[in-house]
């Protein structure tokens, strides 16, 4: 038996459902359980291209809330784990023509450098 849809999640269109399902998250109660944070993690692990606009739609979707209603402080605190996440996994993931280049061995893999 499958789960609900993600598009019954306010916000989530088809796209993103699929983005979702390629990261491993096949219905709207897996998301849910996941919470947002992690579901965006996993779409940047899967190349999804980062953009803090769909960080914070998750979010305001899985609240049942408009996409456009992130304001003032929420939208900061928001910003600042999105930009934590991203600095995270940005080191591991390789992604567009960066990773063609290196799968044909034309650029070296980026390794993050210790302070």
């Amino acid at each position: 038996m499958t789960g609900t849809p993600i598009t019954s999640i306010r916000n989530l269109g088809p796209a993103v459902e699929q983005a979702l399902h390629r990261a491993g998250i096949p219905d709207a109660e897996t998301l849910r359980d996941i919470g947002a944070h992690e579901a965006y993690r996993r779409l940047l692990k899967t190349g999804t291209k980062p953009h803090f606009i769909g960080y914070y739609v998750l979010h305001m979707g899985l609240q049942g809330r408009p996409w456009n209603d992130c304001k003032g402080k929420e939208k900061s605190d928001l910003r600042k784990k999105f930009d934590a996440l991203k600095s995270e996994v940005e080191p591991d993931v390789l992604v567009g023509i960066e990773r063609e280049l290196d799968l044909i061995g034309v650029i070296p893999r980026r390794r993050p450098q210790s302070p």
